[in-house]
């Protein structure tokens, strides 16, 4: 078995704006500071969780770049609070978890089915996991209404976050030397 943390692995979350005014508005690079994943190598067995209390914003996005000047540190603090309260409702519902059913392996890649649950709602997903030299690199697209998440939106609906966010995460490849 093998463990994976912050401080082992890097998990980060996408979320592209939409709507009339999404020209003033930033696409978001989001951090989740704590987070435990267990890989079971033998049958393929992935669980993880993460805290929804930790994600940190860390940097605006510009045309897929990171646009680091593009946030104030309270322009940030915003953001985060209203993940925490409006999005994720962390207080309540602190644990994010995903719970692999199976991996198949396809061409260079694997495609792992399991359970993803996020605000005490649980759905079937899809993880993409491709070696990228010597890391993995897993993704997940997540449809936030399939948890009962309502896309965050401002100013009447004129600014809003896409229903679907990238999670993307990140660990070491085990050395087989």
């Amino acid at each position: 078995m093998t463990h994976f943390d912050a401080s082992t692995a890097e998990c980060l979350v996408f979320t592209f704006k939409e709507g009339l005014l999404s020209a003033i508005a930033h696409d978001l690079k989001i951090r989740v500071g704590r987070f435990t994943i267990s890989v079971d190598e033998a049958t393929r067995a992935i669980e993880a969780h993460f805290d929804a209390r930790s994600l940190r914003v860390v940097c605006a996005m510009v045309d897929g770049v990171e646009s680091r000047d593009a946030l104030t540190p309270a322009n940030k603090a915003e953001i985060e609070g209203n993940i925490a309260r409006d999005v994720l409702d962390a207080r309540a519902f602190p644990d994010i978890r995903f719970i692999s059913s199976g991996a198949t392996e396809q061409k260079a890649a694997y495609a792992v089915k399991g359970m993803l649950t996020i605000r005490d709602q649980s759905r079937r997903i899809t993880v993409k996991i491709r070696r990228d030299g010597s890391r993995y690199v897993a993704h997940a697209n997540v449809h936030q209404p399939d948890f009962g998440i309502e896309p965050y939106r401002a100013l009447f609906g004129t600014l809003k976050v896409q229903a679907d966010v990238t999670v993307q995460v990140v660990v070491s490849a085990p050395d087989r030397s």
